[in-house]
């Protein structure tokens, strides 16, 4: 039997990883300054991370939710306490695409109403309802395409508050800052202006932090910078640091029913473990403000080196979320840099580079990610 072949590969193979760098199965060492996709949030095998899961490993891997788990608890109280929303409910399952399936259907059940806003150049996930609002539509399958969700341009206030109005909106559902549309900012007159109108016309207001939340951004979320409390948080990715995690935080003014919501391996034992190792994590090597710090860092050194350098068309994030947008396509200068120099990063769109690091990144990994980058955009 062969792989469903879905995937554009880098003939690497990765075998091991300790931090932000990773090895192949020749030897060969590579600095991540991708993260597996935004994954790896206290970096590559943590011995702490390692202990925990191993433990629990040792104990009990997984048992139904028809049972206490106390781990679900904990890791409740513990993420409240971290986030500032110790007085939202939470609700775990496996992946960034469920949460985000799992808040427009809890929106859905709440309200009676159907039509979902998002923004263009989103990416929600590629489940049903999360890939309808998601605004491509070369993976927006026919059965997908349901004709619920109206894109509008982010930032666009008038826009949404246009739709709005007209008094159907289930929700509005948005990034705050976009990853795969290009590391692309909310405004804080956009989310304020888009909060108080969700709120004038009954429509909940749904932050998908699933990329830039969980400390990337140099908050614990990103829609923090913007002084908003949405209706409803989506999270995953870093949650578990590679442990499959999903997980919705839903402001107490919703009542759960029995059977509304329901998963089989969502906030399981080793799950939840990941997530706990990886609060402890965060907070003992204080990796928010540290992500923020270092964000500042590599950005101004970008900014910097758009100045004298080809092809830097514009340098733009907020803590280790970043992209820089060329002039030219970002293929060839990202294979350079992962065979030539052994740095991997990310890309959107055709022409720009983004950056998702683990959040234990270094000022000297920075520095020697924007010399290579130098070499390879004079090349």
């Amino acid at each position: 039997m062969n792989l469903f072949d879905v995937y554009p590969l880098f003939d690497v193979n990765i075998v091991k990883g300790k931090g932000c760098k990773v090895w192949d199965d020749k030897g060969q060492e590579y600095l991540d300054l991708y993260g597996g996709h935004a994954v790896i949030s206290i970096g590559h095998c943590h011995p702490h991370y390692v202990e925990m899961m191993t433990a629990q490993l040792n104990r009990l891997g997984f048992y139904s939710n028809s049972v206490v788990n106390q781990l679900q608890q904990q890791l409740a109280e513990r993420l409240g306490k971290a986030s500032g929303y110790d007085d939202y409910q939470l609700f775990l399952i496996n992946s960034g695409a469920e949460a985000n399936e799992n808040a427009m259907k809890l929106a859905s059940f709440t309200n009676g109403r159907t039509r979902v806003l998002a923004a263009e150049k989103a990416f929600h996930g590629r489940t049903s309802l999360a890939v309808e609002v998601t605004a491509n539509p070369k993976i927006i399958a026919p059965i997908n395409a349901n004709g619920h969700t109206t894109y509008l341009p982010l930032n666009d206030l008038e826009a949404w508050e246009r739709e709005l109005a007209k008094g159907d909106v289930c929700a509005c559902i948005i990034e705050c800052i976009q990853g795969v549309g290009g590391i692309r900012l909310a405004t804080k007159e956009f989310a304020q202006g888009l909060q108080d109108a969700c709120r004038r016309y009954g429509t909940i207001l749904i932050c998908d932090e699933i990329q830039c939340g969980y400390g990337r951004s140099g908050r614990f979320f990103a829609h923090q910078w913007l002084d908003i409390r949405p209706d409803m948080i989506t999270c995953a990715k870093g949650i578990g640091n590679g442990f499959p995690m999903g997980a919705v935080l839903i402001a107490p003014h919703f009542k759960p029913e029995y059977g509304q919501l329901g998963t089989t391996f969502g906030g399981n034992h080793l799950a939840c473990t990941a997530a706990l190792a990886v609060l402890d994590v965060m907070e003992q090597e204080q990796l928010v403000d540290h992500a923020r710090q270092v964000g500042d860092y590599i950005l101004g050194k970008l900014k910097e080196l758009q100045q004298t350098t080809p092809h830097i068309v514009d340098v733009r994030g907020q803590g280790l979320m970043i992209g820089i947008e060329l002039d030219i396509p970002h293929k060839e200068p990202r294979s350079r840099l992962l065979l030539n120099d052994h740095i991997f990063t990310g890309c959107a769109s055709t022409n720009i580079l983004r950056l998702l690091p683990p959040l234990c990144f270094s000022r000297e990994d920075a520095d020697l990610f924007v010399e290579m980058l130098k070499k390879e955009l004079t090349h």
